[in-house]
């Protein structure tokens, strides 16, 4: 009877954590929609209707994890996200989308454990995007 207990403790502590990732990539999902789909498509494929008006190709955001050897860098995601890491095709920082990519900021770490600072906007697309690996 103790351990039963002892599971439903543990199950009901998890709800707001399970709610919490839920809402994350609801948000992540929804900003994706607004700020990137436009390029990348609804669905991260690089098929959003103004991909064909770009001079260099879109990439299928869904296959990010298998052209990092199987792992979603998701600092790496960050920093193309944000500008550090450099896309010309973006001229700069995707946060020409106005104020859809700002917000407080997080910190998260890269595979070598160094922190990434970012934006909660942009880590719940990173979230997000990492659901949607192929």
């Amino acid at each position: 009877m103790k351990s039963v207990i002892s599971l439903l403790c543990v199950l009901v502590w998890m709800l707001p954590v399970a709610a919490y990732a839920d809402d994350a990539l609801d948000d992540g999902a929804r900003v994706f929609q607004q700020a990137c789909a436009g390029c990348h498509g609804a669905e991260a494929r690089g098929d959003g209707p103004t991909a064909a008006l770009l001079s260099v190709p879109v990439p299928d955001l869904t296959l990010f994890a298998r052209d990092q050897d199987g792992m979603f860098d998701a600092a790496r995601m960050v920093r193309l996200i944000d500008g550090q890491e450099g896309l010309a095709a973006h001229g700069g920082p995707m946060p020409m989308f106005g104020g859809l990519l700002t917000g407080p900021s997080e910190v998260i770490d890269a595979w070598d454990g160094s922190p990434v600072l970012t934006t909660k906007p942009i880590l719940s697309i990173v979230r997000w995007l990492e659901t949607q690996q192929r």
